[in-house]
């Protein structure tokens, strides 16, 4: 049903091509003016609507760099705030989006900003840093970032791909012809020949030089209520409740059923608000299993959509836990990956 109410929409998608296709044009020939900055701007994006990877490639880049002072600017995705905004210790979900606030936890050292206009944020930022990293921005083109790094989720390979709204391209998918480095993420730790050939398919052979492979690390489990941690080993033959609100939770539940054979999810949509609805449902439902060992595991993104106080009242004295993540570049690679962003920033750097 949903495939032939796909081919319904192909029209629109047509409409939406065309207009996108003619905005890109207008911004390549300078009929759009795009704003160039002198300090080292880097954009991670994509070209789908949803995730590809882009919080644990951001967070990558901000140990990568570790030695320039970084800010992260991003749009904030899902906030009921508007304008430009610093994430600090009295920041939600609800005022900066999740990621950002993600962002901010894990690396207090740097900053963290939301806003609409990038443009308006780079100028806040600009002269007290160094570098600045452009969360979700690849379709933004009011800046012209001085590298780019677009992402594509490698299942996306295998399966046929449409513009919106009968697919989830946001943008023809030749658009990756602006990007400096394409990172395909969540690939196969063991990636096959055949695999790679398959990617690299899809692309014209000029960018075979910029193209990149990636998988998924995941960390011990962390307790969002304190600082017990557990390795998955651990969870062997507990009863997993799994909540997750993302774009793709397929690679996470396969992990996790590596551990433990009984999980029951309860899944929302990406950048889900979780409400104290939501939340009673999965306690009832944790409280009535009969199984005497069991847990409740979440993502590290979704985690910070529970530091609501009301929706953390409801999760008190209760095993709840995130799984943190991380890329890991293939080993064969890393070194040129990394280098060609080293170089920019520092080359940059250096003429400013």
């Amino acid at each position: 049903m949903i495939k032939y109410f796909r081919l319904l929409l192909l029209p629109f998608s047509l409409i939406y091509g065309l207009v996108v296709l003619l905005r890109n044009k207008m911004y390549d020939f300078g009929l759009f003016k795009s704003a160039s900055f002198d300090l080292p701007v880097i954009c991670v994006g994509n070209l789908v609507v949803g995730g590809s990877g882009k919080s644990p490639v951001t967070e990558y880049l901000v140990r990568l760099l570790s030695d320039y002072k970084i800010a992260i600017l991003s749009r904030g995705y899902g906030r009921e705030t508007k304008g430009f905004l610093y994430a600090d210790e009295h920041s939600t979900a609800k005022s900066v989006g999740d990621e950002p606030l993600q962002f901010y936890h894990k690396f207090p050292h740097i900053t963290v900003a939301v806003c609409e206009d990038r443009v308006t944020g780079i100028n806040r930022l600009k002269d007290s840093h160094e570098l600045i990293i452009l969360d979700d921005a690849y379709q933004h083109r009011k800046v012209k970032p001085g590298l780019s790094i677009l992402l594509f989720e490698f299942q996306q390979f295998f399966s046929p791909q449409f513009l919106l709204p009968a697919g989830n391209l946001r943008e023809p998918y030749h658009g990756y012809q602006r990007a400096d480095i394409l990172l395909v993420t969540k690939a196969p730790e063991s990636l096959l020949p055949a695999q790679k050939k398959k990617c690299l398919s899809r692309f014209s052979k000029s960018v075979e030089d910029k193209l990149f492979f990636s998988s998924i690390q995941y960390g011990d489990l962390k307790s969002i209520g304190g600082d017990e941690t557990l390795s998955c080993e651990q969870i062997n033959g507990k009863t997993v409740f799994l909540l997750t609100g993302i774009a793709n939770p397929k690679p996470l539940v396969n992990y996790l059923q590596r551990f433990s054979a009984v999980m029951i999810h309860h899944d929302y949509p990406d950048h889900h608000q979780f409400s104290s609805g939501n939340l009673i449902k999965l306690v009832d439902a944790f409280a009535r299993h009969p199984a005497k060992e069991k847990i409740i595991i979440t993502t590290e993104k979704d985690a910070q959509r529970l530091f609501d106080v009301t929706i953390k009242e409801l999760l008190l004295n209760l095993p709840v836990f995130y799984l943190p993540i991380k890329i890991s570049v293939k080993a064969d690679e890393q070194t040129k990956f990394d280098q060609k962003i080293l170089n920019y920033v520092s080359d940059t750097a250096r003429n400013r």
